[in-house]
């Protein structure tokens, strides 16, 4: 059976559960509120997509290929992205919730994460190298062995590195969220001085 191949659409408040999304290679598209919650993605791929105020949590992503993707706004736990077509994978989050999602072993250089929520996500063995974190929240986030060289945290909060198990050559942090990058040490800051 031949794989869809589908340019320059649109696609608005559509349950792709109900009406599962015809599996092929997607470019130039937008999704805008549209749900994938659960969905197989797998074997999927998506070029210059822009996905906004979507519902992706759970969806399984096996080769699913993610080429300069957009997305804005949209609910993404549980999305193990280690799962996805390595090859040109690149995509950027603004507003989105990706927690309990999974990185492991992915190299994700220069990715821009803007003002989202990364709660437990797991970023052990990724590269994340000259990616940048605007205002994002890693609360029980991982990161082990994991390449965060020229990476900027400087605006982002919650984190907890550990310097001895992870690349930070140049990286860039705050001095208020200072305390993540210490914690390991069993050291006391004082905040008030």
């Amino acid at each position: 059976m031949k794989e869809a191949f589908v340019l320059d659409q649109t696609f608005e408040n559509t349950d792709f559960i109900q009406k599962p999304l015809e599996k092929g290679e997607y470019e130039n598209c937008t999704f805008r509120n549209c749900n994938f919650e659960y969905a197989d993605l797998a074997g999927f791929s998506f070029n210059d997509c822009e996905f906004t105020g979507c519902n992706l949590s759970m969806a399984k992503l096996h080769t699913t290929a993610f080429r300069d993707v957009v997305f804005k706004e949209c609910k993404m736990f549980g999305l193990h992205f280690n799962d996805c077509n390595e090859f040109g994978m690149s995509f950027r989050f603004d507003g989105c919730s990706l927690n309990n999602s999974i990185f492991y072993k992915t190299t994700i250089k220069k990715t821009l994460f803007k003002n989202s929520k990364l709660t437990e996500v797991d970023f052990t063995e990724c590269d994340l190298s000259n990616s940048v974190f605007n205002n994002c929240d890693f609360s029980g986030a991982v990161f082990d062995s994991s390449n965060l060289e020229k990476a900027d945290f400087r605006t982002s909060f919650n984190y907890s590195i550990n310097p001895a198990l992870n690349r930070l050559k140049n990286a860039k942090f705050s001095l208020s969220e200072v305390y993540g990058l210490l914690h390991t040490l069993n050291i006391e800051i004082d905040r008030n001085s």
